[in-house]
């Protein structure tokens, strides 16, 4: 199955706490990084009184259930200082989504996909769109055309 992960971190040199957080998908069992777009650096959602961050879209084809592949996620998350906090979009050292598990629409109580808020994400559809130009989404909305209704920002690729 190809998944698409979102990869984001505001706090602890982030930067490489990307660049770390994308080698170790290479590590999950049964999944292998298949692509990952460039770095790039957005405004905080939320609370604007914290840095910028540092994100990201990786593709993994992996054999894990969607829920086993979130464990494996939030082990990473963890493994690199990540503290789960009541605070929404609050600062973080690391913050790994699945927008996409194949064509599967997923409610469950501990994973949405397509990832609830990923339509209206600049830092998520346009380092989506730099990989899978041709996606569309589960409900057959063309990744192009999502494209067409999402404002950049300010959003900047990162260079070198």
């Amino acid at each position: 199955m190809i998944s698409y992960i979102a990869i984001g971190s505001n706090q602890a040199d982030p930067v490489e706490q990307a660049k770390q957080a994308i080698t170790a998908l290479n590590y999950i069992t049964e999944t292998s990084l298949i692509s990952c777009s460039s770095l790039y650096c957005s405004a905080p959602m939320g609370p604007q009184d914290q840095p910028d961050y540092i994100n990201a879209v990786a593709a993994v084809e992996t054999n894990l259930s969607a829920i086993a592949l979130l464990d494996a996620l939030q082990a990473i998350e963890q493994s690199q200082g990540r503290e789960r906090k009541a605070e929404r979009w609050g600062p973080r050292t690391l913050d790994l989504d699945i927008l996409l598990y194949a064509e599967q629409v997923i409610d469950d109580q501990r994973l949405t996909i397509p990832h609830y808020g990923m339509k209206d994400r600049e830092f998520v559809l346009y380092p989506l769109f730099e990989i899978a130009p041709e996606l569309t989404m589960p409900d057959g909305t063309p990744l192009i055309e999502m494209l067409k209704d999402c404002d950049k920002n300010g959003l900047t690729a990162i260079t070198g």
